[in-house]
């Protein structure tokens, strides 16, 4: 009951999550798609690819949420606070580490000392994401906090 319990809550997390992104993309803080970006790298279609990247980000989140809560379980329990600490691990990870590697695992994203060709037509993020704009890490961290902190705050009561 507590895998589902922790699915659940990682489902609403993203959900949260990814609709922050959106709002960011929408409202011009930042050019990053993120369900555009992981569904490209499963077909070169457009509208497709943001189908499955919508489905590769849930199941992401669902996956994430279960090592949050064995972080909590050897944390001896979840607390909001954690749960800001772990996200912001999280996003710091993803902005440095992840998103720098994206290019050499996406097979449709240019890297930068390449540029772009016929089959890599994706801008890379680059450091921090900041090819998408200035206010690219702060959407993506803001909402890796948010993330953490709604799994914090509602694993607990999984026991």
């Amino acid at each position: 009951m507590m895998l589902v319990h922790c699915a659940f809550w990682g489902l609403f997390a993203t959900v949260v999550l990814t609709t922050l992104l959106a709002a960011s993309q929408g409202l011009g803080f930042t050019r990053m798609n993120v369900p555009f970006l992981l569904g490209s790298m499963l077909t070169p279609n457009r509208d497709r690819a943001k189908l499955y990247g919508i489905g590769l980000h849930f199941l992401n989140g669902i996956l994430f949420a279960w090592l949050y809560l064995i972080a909590f379980q050897f944390w001896q329990g979840a607390t909001w606070w954690k749960g800001l600490i772990l996200g912001c691990v999280h996003g710091a990870f993803l902005l440095t580490i992840f998103i720098t590697l994206l290019p050499s695992i996406h097979p449709r994203m240019a890297n930068e000392q390449q540029g772009p060709t016929v089959l890599k037509q994706i801008e890379p993020p680059g450091f921090l994401g900041l090819h998408y704009g200035r206010r690219t890490p702060l959407s993506i961290f803001v909402g890796h906090l948010i993330f953490g902190l709604i799994l914090g705050t509602f694993l607990p009561h999984a026991e």
